[in-house]
């Protein structure tokens, strides 16, 4: 089974860093200032922040087992669409990492990936 993904080099960017016997599950394009993408494996949460003054880049990895919450960003009532915003933030207690997709779909599968592995 392949994994999702919107971009080649994006994938091809989570491959080569991969440890020996990690699993890529996907790997999502993200729109927004800031963010490059976020590659979801079996062992963590892989972000690119290209935030960085003087054109620099961050490839940040963490771990399932640092992620304290996993959150849905909406401005919608959750009455309506639970999913209606493509905004997920990621918090490790230090610091929440805010990511947006194109496609609520992508939003609810990375939400509910992270979910899976950080409450088993």
């Amino acid at each position: 089974m392949s994994a999702p993904f919107d971009r080649r080099d994006q994938l091809d960017k989570i491959q080569a860093g991969l440890l020996p016997g990690e699993a890529i599950i996907a790997v999502y394009d993200a729109i927004g200032v800031g963010t490059g993408f976020l590659g979801l494996t079996d062992r963590r949460v892989i972000i690119q922040d290209n935030s960085f003054v003087g054109k620099k880049i961050a490839i940040t990895s963490i771990p399932y087992a640092r992620i304290s919450s996993v959150s849905i960003l909406t401005n919608k009532s959750f009455a309506g669409q639970w999913f209606s915003s493509g905004h997920l933030a990621i918090s490790t207690g230090h610091h929440t990492y805010e990511v947006e997709f194109r496609g609520d779909d992508k939003t609810r599968h990375a939400h509910d990936v992270i979910l899976h592995y950080i409450t088993q």
